[in-house]
């Protein structure tokens, strides 16, 4: 029997693609007629490789996904977000300026789900300790997320709810 998390939250700049959307990139985004995504100058965007491997598997799984962004620049992530396909996997999303202390409670009351259900994401060392305080397990991904990464984060979020468990007994 394996312990998953319920809720998975990814932060989206520098860990679900390799750039800040309100500074690398010129929104509006689309598609080309080459079937790229492109930025307003014609830059094509990418993700970072494993992405929708990683987005697939949490949903064949059955593990909630819930974005939690600090941009300022929320037409272009969620124009990304879009292009990219993944909102059919999405289930919450906190898109906007501020702490994401403060995402977090707005998706615990959305969700119904405790932070000690949730594992979390991010590139920035400060999230990680913010949100780590809540009770969250984060995990700091410094070259964006790969598919060994959320494995890795999984066998740690199942060792620590076992271990709970039974200091329980």
């Amino acid at each position: 029997m394996s312990v998953l998390p319920v809720l998975v939250v990814f932060d989206l700049d520098h860990t679900l693609w390799p750039f800040f959307v309100d500074t690398h990139v010129t929104p509006p985004m689309k598609k080309n007629s080459s079937g790229q995504i492109v930025d307003s100058r014609g830059r094509i965007i990418k993700h970072y490789e494993d992405v929708p491997e990683i987005l697939e598997y949490l949903k064949n799984e059955g593990i909630k996904i819930a974005i939690a962004s600090r941009t300022v620049e929320l037409d272009g992530a969620n124009q990304l977000l879009n292009l990219f396909k993944w909102n059919r996997f999405i289930d919450f999303k906190e898109i906007h300026p501020g702490s994401k202390i403060t995402h977090f409670e707005k998706i615990k009351k959305d969700s119904g789900i405790s932070f000690s259900d949730m594992l979390f994401f991010d590139d920035e060392e400060r999230n990680i300790k913010d949100i780590g305080r809540l009770g969250v397990q984060a995990i700091h991904v410094a070259k964006g997320m790969t598919m060994q990464i959320l494995e890795t984060a999984l066998q740690k979020f199942e060792a620590h709810k076992l271990s709970q468990m039974s200091s329980k007994l």
